[in-house]
């Protein structure tokens, strides 16, 4: 058995370099979205900051590591060989989980992975061991478990998740009163008492609170002990005159100063608190290891060692550092998981990134009158005054450059440091693994909230994926423990077996997971995908919006075809291909109906014609999608239920309806891709012709119904395919007469940067 423990060990240390990679792309983006977001600082910057401050907390972070050792179990009840299962376990799956939420893009905590994997692989190795034992019984699983201990890490996780919020919302609903969003003229003035506050607040917990989870606090405790109000006040002091000093010699806010001295506290108070989810494990099972070796390699001895307090290794934290640091410069998942978080605090808008459901809307009802009540209830003079200080700026912009500019201002983000540095902080000098991915979670979504970032517009859509990432946590808490106590089961029947075959399919599943986000991150935009109009003027959006109809007019066809197709071959692929295509399509004209409010906004007073135009031509390329969708369901749905086939003559006659739309949809296509207008009358005299012939099919199929027509589903299913012809040809007419009644070669196009 001596082999099998060295190979756990190594396999181990191997995993938990792999579980620094996974863990830091989840979490160290929560220290970098309030930079990121409110673009204050270049992201070169910003990483370079970050870096030092991992390193540093790297350093710090040694006091943490009794958290993995005898945190959540009780050592001297488990012998060697017991303890070493558990460690494999928790390794294993929590690298599993972790990648698992990245390649989702959902930010999921650290923190509770390793606390409930460890709780799940040391209940289930308990229960073994009681099922092995004459007198215990399920009463003495206390023994085993650190049950007051454990109590207290999930307590602290699950209460972070209210105080960050309430927090959160509280400090920057104070800050926004005082400062509003035009808060250029007021930084200025108070920019410099902000700064001290902020400043001071950040360096006197980050720094002096924090240092209580090192190893150095003993040798500076006689010195900082009893001194702490001449500490804040001399602190304040310096940095209000360094504010001052800033912003004199620069001609810049001290905000930035803020930004990116929170960023740096933020990632050393991350590194110092979370750096025991990563290695904590790891070392653990090392000093089992040494253990076991110097008491004469007894397997079964007991791990009652591992209640010592043993200082971390000072090179192994720096090389965690140094993993850390690099896969936050060249992690891609990093930057998927900060799009989840900076698109629901984003200030203004952008591409909702969830769904609203009953829930979400259940809240945001409850809310709005609770809101209302309180309006009610408190003086208008007063709610008038209070209201100016959250009035937006009223810029004019597209959705696309909406969401190309900050997410949020420099006030949000420097609030969003301040306390989530300081609520980490504190957590860390009491030595618990509080989640920091919760707290600046939940910070960002309490100073979204009270800055109204949550409007009517947003509300549904930003509380379901707040929701949703909260579910997530919960998922994360159960699937941990159920995975983890799963694993230490089937390894505790043959680890030589079991352990080889886990780690392969370990492998195997965190490559798949690489290649399947490196293909989504990789994917080129379609060429066929559609554009937002510029323009203001018809003949501007006649020109500009060409592009568009050729290729709706290109995918109509192929979708259309691929239909036809399918039901012809009884080709489910096919047809649910053509399902994924055609809601693409809906959902691409979705959205350039949704920017329609900032293309009016756009235009002139004299232009106000293009608008009129361009709605007109969006509701025609809707009419079309919605034929081309119930076209797409009907006949997927008729396949996937195992229904009669369509009959050899419905078949032909549907094959030549779209030899016809064939020869049809290719000459739009290139009359829009050439910008030949003058072409659309020569398509248009063909109508008679297409509808005739779709008429025609109709009336045979009448013919048969009444004659030879044994199945109602196919009657169905074919009268609901041509019907849907005549709508969709129906709306691809009205487009064409839209732009042969509006276009005039004569006049010269004119663009909305043109014409301002």
């Amino acid at each position: 058995m001596d082999n099998i423990y060295l190979f756990m060990l190594i396999a181990i240390i191997v995993l938990a370099v792999a579980d620094i990679i996974v863990g830091v792309s989840n979490d160290a983006i929560n220290f970098l979205n309030s930079a990121i977001g409110s673009k204050a600082i270049s992201l070169r910057t910003i990483m370079i900051v970050a870096s030092l401050g991992i390193f540093i907390g790297a350093v710090f972070s040694s006091g943490m590591m009794e958290v993995a050792r005898k945190g959540i179990f009780v050592p001297a009840q488990f012998e060697f060989g017991e303890i070493m299962l558990i460690f494999m376990a928790v390794m294993i799956t929590d690298i599993l989980l972790l990648d698992f939420f990245n390649t989702l893009g959902m930010p999921t905590s650290t923190t509770v992975s390793i606390v409930f994997n460890l709780l799940g692989a040391a209940v289930v190795m308990s229960l073994i061991k009681i099922s092995h034992s004459e007198t215990q019984t399920l009463a003495d699983l206390g023994t085993y478990i650190n049950t007051a201990k454990a109590i207290e890490i999930i307590s602290g996780i699950l209460l972070s998740v209210v105080i960050a919020f309430s927090v959160g919302a509280l400090v920057q609903w104070i800050s926004r009163l005082l400062f509003t969003f035009n808060y250029e003229k007021r930084i200025k003035n108070f920019g410099v008492l902000f700064g001290g506050v902020a400043l001071t607040a950040i360096t006197y917990f980050i720094f002096l609170k924090g240092l209580k989870g090192t190893p150095y606090y003993k040798e500076l405790k006689g010195m900082l002990a009893g001194n702490e109000i001449y500490i804040i006040l001399i602190s304040f002091a310096f940095w209000v005159l360094f504010s001052f000093i800033f912003e004199k010699l620069t001609k810049k806010t001290v905000l930035l100063v803020v930004i990116a001295v929170g960023t740096f506290g933020l990632a050393l108070a991350f590194s110092g608190n979370d750096l025991v989810n990563f290695i904590g494990v790891p070392m653990a099972a090392y000093h089992s290891y040494e253990a076991w070796v110097a008491g004469g390699m007894d397997s079964t001895m007991s791990m009652a060692v591992l209640e010592k307090k043993v200082p971390a290794e000072p090179v192994l934290l720096f090389i965690a550092g140094t993993i850390m640091v690099l896969t936050l410069w060249f992690s891609k998942k990093a930057k998927t998981v900060a799009e989840t978080e900076i698109s629901l605090s984003r200030q203004g808008e952008t591409h909702e990134k969830f769904e609203p459901n009953s829930l979400s809307r259940g809240v945001v009802k409850v809310t709005t009158r609770l809101s209302n009540y309180f309006s009610a209830i408190i003086p208008s003079s007063l709610g008038d005054k209070i209201g100016k200080s959250f009035e937006k700026p009223n810029y004019t912009m597209t959705k696309s450059q909406s969401i190309d500019a900050p997410a949020f201002d420099m006030i949000r983000a420097s609030v969003n440091l301040m306390v989530a540095g300081v609520l980490i902080a504190i957590a860390t000098s009491m030595k618990l693994p509080l989640s920091t991915t919760y707290v600046t979670f939940m910070v960002a979504m309490g100073t979204s909230l009270a800055d109204k970032a949550w409007g009517r517009e947003s509300a549904v859509y930003r509380v379901a994926g707040v929701l949703n990432v909260i579910g997530g946590w919960f998922g994360t808490a159960l699937g941990a423990f159920i995975a983890a106590g799963t694993v230490v089961f089937l390894i505790s029947f043959n680890p030589r077996v079991i352990i080889p075959i886990l780690l392969l399919l370990t492998v195997l599943l965190l490559y798949r997971n690489y290649k399947s986000h490196k293909n989504k991150s990789t994917k080129i935009e379609d060429e066929d995908s559609l554009s937002e109009a510029e323009s203001s003027s018809v003949q501007g959006v006649i020109h500009e919006s060409a592009k568009n109809i050729s290729k709706v007019v290109k995918r109509t066809n192929r979708i259309y075809t691929n239909s036809v197709a399918g039901l012809a071959e009884q080709k489910l692929p096919l047809l649910k291909k053509s399902k994924t295509q055609v809601v693409k399509l809906s959902d691409e004209i979705d959205d350039l109906r949704d920017n329609i409010t900032y293309f009016i906004k756009n235009l002139d007073a004299s232009s106000l014609n293009a608008s009129g135009f361009y709605i007109n031509i969006l509701g025609h390329l809707q009419d079309m999608s919605q034929s081309l969708e119930y076209i797409s369901k009907i006949s997927y749905k008729h396949i996937n239920n195992n229904h009669k086939n369509l009959k050899s003559s419905q078949i032909n006659e549907l094959k030549e309806i779209d030899d016809k739309l064939e020869i049809f949809f290719s000459d739009i296509e290139k009359a829009f891709k050439s910008e030949s207008f003058e072409e659309i009358g020569v398509i248009l005299n063909e109508k008679k012709v297409i509808f005739d012939l779709v008429n025609e099919k109709i009336t045979k199929q009448i013919a048969r119904t009444r004659t030879e027509e044994s199945s109602p589903k196919n009657t169905t299913l074919y009268f609901g395919i041509l019907i849907e012809t005549k709508d969709l040809l129906n709306a691809t007419m009205n487009l064409l007469e839209e732009y042969h009644t509006s276009f005039d070669g004569s006049i010269e196009p004119a663009t909305i940067s043109a014409s301002k």
